[in-house]
Order: C-alpha cells, then structure tokens, then sequence
C-alpha cells in the first residue's frame, strides 16, 4: 500500500520473481557469495600466508551465503546503521559468521587486499548473468514459441500488406507472425555470444595490496581464474558468461553491461513493434480477444473489450528502454580513478528488468487472449482488389509487353477497383489466350507469393 513504484506496488506480485536477483537482500546475498569465494580461493591458492581449509570448513563458508535468509540480511543492515558503508558491512558479517568457528585464525583474509568495487562489480555481473539466464530469456523465449505456433497455425491465411498504411501486395497472418520469431531469434542469438566483464585487482586497478603482501604470487592470473570459477560454479551452464577484465581503474568500465542493455533494448523494441501490430490488427478486427467474465473495459463504454495487454506491454517496454539509454550515457563516464556516482545507477538496473519483464508477461497475456478473425481478414483483403496489379504488370513485362506499369497505373492509383475492372482490361490486352487466362487467375487470395513457405521454416 505504502510502495512508491508500481513495481514494488500494483505490480509486484507479478515481477517478484526478479527478487532473488535486483533486491536489496539479493545484492547483499552476491556479496556475500563473492566475498566467501574469494577467501576460498586464496586458502585453495595455498601461495599466500593463509592456510588450506578443510572441507568442513569450505562448507561453512559456502553456508554463508547458501543459506543466506533474512536475519543473515539483517544483521548486515545493523552493520551498516554503523559503518555507512555496505560493503564493509559485509566483510563485517561474514567475519562475525567465522570467529567462533575454527576458521577464526583467518578471518582478517576476509576481504584481503580489495576495494569495494571487487565485490560489486563481480556481484553485479553475476546478477545481470543469473537474472537474464534464469527470468528474462525463458520469458522471451515463450513469446518466441506462442508467435512461432501462430505462424504456423496461419501460415496459409492470405492477408492484405499494408506498406505506408496503405493496400500492398497481400502476405499471410502465419507469414507477418515468422518475421517477428526470425528477428527475436536473432537477438537472443546476439544475447548469448554476450561477456560480462569483471575485475578483481585493487583500488587502482593495479593490485597494489597485492603485490606489496605477496609479490611473487601471479595475481593476474589469480584474478583470470577466480572471476573464471563463476562459469562453472554450478551445473547449470551459464548463458551469458563471466570474462576477467584485467585493463581498469577502481572500477571495471561497465562497458560491457551497456552492451547487455544495448541487446534487451533492441528485443525490446521488436516487442514494442509487435505489440502496435497487434494494437492495430485488433483495432481492424481482425484479431478478437476473448473476454472474461467479470472484467470491465471501460468505465462508462460497457461494450469495450480494450487491447490493455499490449499496450500496457509497450508502455512498460518504453519505461525500461529509457532507462537502459541512461544507463548507456552515464555508465561508460566515470571521474579519473572512479566516483561514486555509479553506484546508485547500478541500484535502479532491477527497475528496468522489472519493467522488461512486466511488459513480457503482459505481452504472453495478450497472446493467450486474441482469436485470429479469418473471415474478416479475408473480407478485407477482397476489398482490395489494387493489390493484384502488380502481378499483372510483372507477368506483362515478362511478356514485353509495352508500358506495362503505366497501363495498370492508369487503371487502378487512386481509385476503387474490382475484380471485373481487372478482367476487362485483360480482355482489352493485346496478348494471346493463354496469358490471359494466366493473368485471370491471380486474385488477392492466391497471390501471397512463398509467404505460406516462408512461414513454415
């Protein structure tokens, strides 16, 4: 009740699944794993002064942050009431997790020799990774299937083709729906070949702590196999990987989150182009949508049945797209060895996910809610008879007949034409019998070209 977005308001029910990954207490939990890890990975190194753990002792560390709940968060929160400093409550907590264990000798390895942005930016990577593999792409991905079955199930639906809002030469339902899985294909495609780049060298990007407590360990090649490990952590393959960025400041240059946002953006703006799609066939009739019992469409028109889904759909997908435009503008900037005003931007990267996804499911919604009003499309496209006079012309100059685009321009721009104008301009032709009984069989439903072809692969 009390929410200022509608996202943790109105919508949450709905985006809650995003949780795990964009609250507060999931920041706080990928700190938490990142930190636990690291300290596991200097004990593994065994070329620092900390010792080996034992295996009891890895799991209790693991434990950490497998185990993470909601006292775990607290706890961290009453640190920070003290430190102003998240991180550091971080390290604090985990500390205070280990000192009444037998790891208590090597809590100071704690957080050894890094600087914040070790732990968020690695933190944050590993966010954008498991949100996009585990939410955000299967939700696309059923998109992709629901207009993949309408493809096929309409692939041979002749429909007129609208070309600057105005008749064109007539394609199919199944036909218009296979553009849109070719083209979301693709960018899921260019999603996965996608790296997220992460640090772990040190205030300056120099392990400077590093190399002054132990100069002969190579760090460098401890940073490449540490940030390496989260590409394997679990089972499950990750599908967008993990790459160690050893070129930076303080911070790793989030370059290649902007390219990650670059990549939701333009699937965004398919569905967006999708949706107006949708917007229009149902506003021509073509596309009906079911109603269900009890639903108001409008509150005073009681005949309303209104597009709601994918409108909502394409208002959430701009909310979303203009966040990811900022975060392009002011990520890549940062002053010298860093600022600090990254880190707050990092903090809305869940409203727009959220916002993404919202306008997935609303979009799914939408999909599971339409009829395709095939006797209308039909009707429609017989109204046009224009559309056929390209395919007269073309057949004229396979034939060498003279001015052939001209004579059909003449015969239909900007006028109300119908099948028997057609017919007696073939019969006035100067061609033999044949042609015209070939030209006579185009009509505006069997002129939709290798669209039912195109629509099944």
């Amino acid at each position: 009740m009390q929410a200022i977005t509608s996202l943790d308001g109105r919508y949450y029910e709905r985006i809650k699944v995003l949780a795990p990954y964009f609250s507060e207490q999931a920041l706080m939990k990928y700190r938490v794993m990142m930190e636990c890890r690291y300290l596991i990975s200097l004990s593994l190194s065994t070329k620092t002064g900390l010792r080996k753990f034992t295996e009891s002792e890895i799991k209790k560390i693991e434990s950490l942050y497998e185990k993470f709940d909601d006292i775990s968060y607290k706890k961290i929160k009453d640190f920070e009431a003290i430190t102003n400093h998240d991180v550091k409550a971080v390290e604090y907590f985990i500390k205070e997790q280990l000192k009444k264990t037998s790891l208590k000798d090597s809590i100071e390895w704690v957080h050894f020799a890094l600087t914040s942005e070790d732990t968020n930016n690695i933190s944050y990577a590993l966010i954008l990774s498991d949100s996009l593999g585990e939410v955000m792409v299967p939700e696309i991905k059923k998109i992709i299937s629901e207009l993949n079955t309408l493809a096929k199930k309409y692939k041979d639906l002749p429909m007129l083709a609208r070309t600057h809002g105005q008749s064109a030469s007539p394609t199919t339902f199944g036909k218009e729906m296979k553009v849109f899985v070719q083209r979301l294909d693709r960018a899921l495609d260019h999603l996965y070949g996608q790296k997220i780049l992460a640090k772990l060298n040190g205030a300056s990007g120099n392990y400077n702590a590093h190399k002054a407590t132990y100069p002969k360990v190579d760090w460098m090649k401890f940073s490449e196999n540490f940030i390496k490990q989260f590409n394997t952590l679990y089972k499950k393959p990750r599908i967008l990987k993990l790459e160690p960025n050893l070129v930076t400041t303080q911070i790793e240059s989030h370059d290649s989150y902007i390219e990650v946002f670059d990549r939701l953006k333009r699937i965004n703006n398919m569905l967006i182009d999708l949706n107006q799609d949708m917007w229009r066939y149902i506003s021509d009739n073509w596309i009906t949508q079911i109603p269900k019992k009890g639903e108001v469409g409008s509150s005073t028109m009681p005949h309303k049945v209104n597009p709601i889904d994918f409108e909502n759909s394409e208002g959430n997908l701009g909310i979303a797209n203009s966040l990811f435009e900022f975060f392009a503008r002011k990520l890549p900037i940062s002053r010298l060895q860093r600022d600090l005003s990254d880190s707050t931007v990092e903090r809305a990267f869940g409203t727009a996910f959220g916002h993404s996804y919202l306008a997935y499911i609303s979009l799914e919604k939408g999909l599971s809610k339409i009829s395709i009003n095939e006797n209308k499309i039909k009707e429609d496209l017989l109204a046009h008879a224009e559309v056929i006079a390209e395919a007269i012309q073309t057949v004229l100059r396979r034939e060498s007949y003279p001015i052939p685009y001209e004579a059909l321009k003449e015969l239909t721009r900007g006028k109300q034409v119908t099948m028997e104008d057609f017919s007696h301009f073939i019969d006035d032709l100067k061609v033999s019998p044949k042609i015209k009984l070939e030209l006579k069989k185009f009509t505006p439903l069997t002129y939709t070209g290798l669209a039912s072809k195109i629509a099944s692969k």
